[in-house]
């Protein structure tokens, strides 16, 4: 399918969830592009260059070639009418999610005359409860990283939370 489409977020940091619907969404689309959202109102704890490298390396490790990454801040839906994308993917883990994407997707409609489509995608089972936050959270508490992050990156989330907790 000859479709633009963009799966877009903070992957603050990048976790297994997120690349199970990287890895499910590559599959079915011939070029995916990974977008990491620049939030200036929000706390990162991985500046946009190093969410960029983990993803990178992330990727790479998994073998996925037809995913690329881009950096974009502002509305979604500005960055979707600039590129002329077709499909943008979310993935949902709970009911909660479902209600915010809806509120989110509906706001996107509102605020451009763009048509594209919106692919709900839910999280699998093992990943049903992981979000970035409690990988954080985790990871402050030296707590084992290995069912949650992509083992390529574990060491990189360990020296963040260490220069965190060290106030660097």
């Amino acid at each position: 399918m000859n479709k633009k489409v963009i799966y877009p977020g903070s992957f603050d940091p990048i976790t297994k969830g997120h690349l199970d619907i990287i890895k499910r969404t590559s599959m079915l689309f011939d070029e995916l592009i990974i977008g990491v959202f620049v939030n200036y109102s929000k706390k990162s704890w991985f500046s946009t260059n190093e969410r960029v490298e983990l993803i990178k390396k992330v990727l790479e490790s998994e073998g996925i070639t037809n995913a690329k990454i881009v950096e974009f801040s502002g509305l979604l839906v500005d960055y979707i009418n600039k590129k002329d994308i077709d499909i943008l993917v979310r993935g949902l883990r709970a009911v909660s999610d479902y209600e915010y994407e809806l509120q989110v997707n509906l706001t996107n409609m509102a605020l451009t005359n763009k048509k594209f489509e919106t692919l709900f995608l839910t999280a699998s089972r093992e990943y049903l409860y992981l979000s970035s936050s409690i990988v954080k959270e985790v990871a402050i508490n030296g707590g084992n990283l290995l069912e949650f992050v992509p083992k390529i990156i574990i060491e990189d989330v360990i020296k963040k939370a260490e220069s965190i907790k060290d106030g660097r």
